[in-house]
């Protein structure tokens, strides 16, 4: 009788935890046809190998650079753990993450995050921390990151943040509760569209053009970090237009880098080595590149990866050659699809419109 009591209350617990699963499964935003950034971070791991260069950063990073070209130049293996906005010790934590998995040569992080010394909104919050994994690294990086109004148990249980979704949820909340389709390549979010520079906000004046102590505490912990490891830790400044980067700000990286001897590079300086083109390189009039900037800046930037810190290419690899040329396939597939999208939906498209459903690329 009591042997079948504990069995009745062991089935109930079960019955209650699956049930409780598949309610969180079915709630949480699923990030694929709309604010597509909020899966860049979970996409990470079904990586396969591990990865000579591992980028950190906001959208600088996940728009500015391309793997597969990378890969294809140079033979270097790469991933960028990006998200939108993502604040420095969102990188720091990822990349402590990071190096349970595997040990790349060479990371490079954007420094456009220095700018921020505090946490600065939910919604960034959760694309950088929902898509993680539950590890110590994630607490420590939700607990750096929360908002007065946000609580740790909810990035613990999904379910008790996004509990009211109901009136939200549409046929893609079923269609992907349990399996997504891949929608990035190793980090890098595609944009095939154009949209030149045409004008150019003025920079606004700051009260106090000085880094503030917790960014650089973070910095100065990414810099231990990759030494610990022996890894080469890279600065980097995309030539992204705006939000604008301050002299200020520049005179701080550069004597940062050099006390630590640090590679820093500001691409706005090297707009024309580059071969950048802001009629044709951006998507939205200078804030971000498409692909055609973030493979010009690849090709560029492997070149200097490879002469600086004689990574190898591996392009000879039967096994990497493999996984990458199904990679390169996805990557041309969807640019293609991309273009093709554009060219019957050009006009919605430039208006910031959707075209109709089922004309994805993916």
């Amino acid at each position: 009788m009591l042997r079948k009591r504990l069995l009745t209350a062991v089935a109930v617990i079960l019955i209650m935890i699956g049930t409780l699963y598949i309610l969180e499964r079915l709630l949480i935003p699923k990030h694929v046809s709309a604010i597509v950034e909020g899966s860049l971070i979970e996409e990470y791991y079904k990586e396969e190998t591990g990865h000579d260069v591992v980028f950190v950063g906001d959208c600088e990073v996940y728009e500015s650079f391309s793997p597969i070209t990378l890969w294809e130049r140079y033979g270097i293996t790469s991933y960028i753990r990006g998200s939108a906005q993502q604040l420095i010790w969102q990188s720091y934590y990822l990349l402590e993450e990071t190096l349970r998995y595997e040990k790349p040569e060479v990371v490079v992080f954007n420094v456009l995050a220095m700018q921020y010394d505090q946490p600065q909104k939910e919604a960034y919050n959760r694309m950088a921390l929902d898509g993680m994994k539950m590890s110590l690294s994630k607490l420590k990086s939700v607990r750096a990151s929360m908002m007065e109004h946000e609580k740790l148990v909810e990035y613990i249980f999904p379910l008790l943040r996004y509990h009211s979704r109901w009136s939200e949820l549409t046929s893609e909340d079923f269609r992907y509760m349990f399996r997504k389709d891949k929608l990035f390549h190793n980090g890098y979010y595609m944009r095939v569209d154009v949209r030149p520079v045409e004008t150019m906000p003025r920079a606004r004046k700051l009260p106090d053009y000085q880094f503030g102590e917790r960014a650089y505490y973070y910095l100065d912990r990414m810099v231990e970090l990759c030494k610990e490891n022996d890894i080469e830790l890279v600065l980097i400044k995309v030539p992204s237009l705006y939000p604008h980067w301050y002299d200020e700000w520049e005179a701080q990286i550069e004597d940062y880098a050099e006390r630590y001897g640090l590679l820093y590079i500001n691409f706005l300086e090297l707009i024309d080595e580059v071969g950048i083109d802001y009629s044709q390189d951006t998507y939205d009039a200078g804030l971000h590149l498409n692909v055609t900037g973030a493979e010009k800046m690849s090709i560029y930037f492997g070149k200097v990866l490879q002469d600086t810190f004689g990574l190898k290419d591996r392009r000879k690899d039967p096994d990497l050659k493999r996984i990458w040329q199904q990679k390169a396939d996805f990557y041309y597939r969807m640019k293609e699809n991309q273009y093709r999208e554009l060219e019957k939906y050009g006009y919605l498209k430039s208006l910031g419109a959707r075209p109709p459903e089922g004309t994805a690329a993916d």
